[in-house]
């Protein structure tokens, strides 16, 4: 599916920053910043990544902060009969 068919389906953009301390070094802390289109306020694909990192990432995870966006909203889209091109 494009963007905009998942958007006309009602996924909106997801933003989520990962906290996740380094295997070898526990007091340090890095961020992993990760993007996808997702359904609110479930966030199916987020969680599962979320599931991928704690099974297959070396790096505990410390926290995670995240933002949803509806990029279309029902009243923002509309049907066109017609186009006029000025000059």
């Amino acid at each position: 599916m494009t963007e905009t068919e998942l958007m006309l389906k009602g996924y909106g953009l997801t933003t989520a920053e990962f906290f996740y301390r380094m295997p070898d070094y526990k007091n340090v802390l890095n961020t992993f910043v990760w993007q996808d289109y997702d359904i609110a306020p479930d966030h199916p694909k987020l969680f599962e990544f979320v599931e991928f990192w704690q099974r297959e990432i070396e790096g505990p995870l410390h926290s995670v902060r995240f933002i949803h966006r509806k990029q279309i909203a029902s009243g923002e889209w509309r049907k066109l009969s017609g186009e006029f091109t000025l000059h």
